[in-house]
């Protein structure tokens, strides 16, 4: 029933956005009644919530395999972060909530306490281990801390307009990524240690 009724909600979501959308509107496309709905989702925006983490969750299977030929690390890490971007900026429901509805998708992301981000940054940091026991980052790297931060460059790109940033130009975001994300893997400097300059 739970999966019948975020389908119902999905559908009805990319239909008539999520304001004008009601509990009662979710009950009909599903075919139950209101009460059954809300025997699951106690609230609209829980209702919400889980509907968007669960799109998150489908991408992840396409995230694999978009990056799964690519050589080096730092081609993983743009690759990554490029089909990332495109996957939700173009998600039948997240994307066309970024245009019509922006203050929907920024509740859903963090008005779960973190829920969401977390669940992203779990995935990613799964990853990032992954590169480090195949010996592509350090030991010293804190995957855990690297994923938060690259799932919150993330998160910030897609729900609050940039004026320097085109997150449509994915030519402009690999080399965002290679250039500010991938170095995030490097090895840290020893404290007291700075970098040298360039020559």
């Amino acid at each position: 029933m739970t999966v019948r009724l975020l389908d119902a909600a999905f559908e009805q979501f990319c239909r008539t956005g999520i304001t004008r959308c009601s509990m009662g509107d979710v009950a009909r496309q599903a075919g139950v009644s209101r009460i059954t709905v809300y025997r699951r989702f106690a609230t609209k925006g829980d209702l919400v919530q889980q509907v968007v983490r669960r799109e998150f969750r489908r991408y992840f299977d396409q995230f694999i395999a978009d990056i799964r030929d690519a050589p080096t690390l730092a081609d993983r890490v743009a690759l990554g972060f490029v089909s990332s971007m495109r996957a939700i900026r173009h998600n039948p429901l997240i994307g066309a909530l970024m245009t019509t509805e922006p203050q929907s998708v920024v509740l859903s992301l963090t008005g779960d306490g973190g829920r969401t981000l977390s669940m992203v940054q779990r995935f990613l940091a799964g990853r990032l281990r992954q590169e480090q026991q195949a010996g592509e980052v350090a030991e010293s790297v804190d995957v855990a801390v690297v994923a938060e931060m690259m799932v919150r460059v993330s998160a910030s790109l897609l729900v609050i307009p940039s004026h320097v940033i085109d997150v449509s130009d994915e030519t402009q975001l690999a080399a965002l990524a290679r250039t500010h994300l991938a170095p995030m893997l490097h090895t840290p400097l020893p404290p007291g240690r700075a970098a040298l300059p360039s020559s």
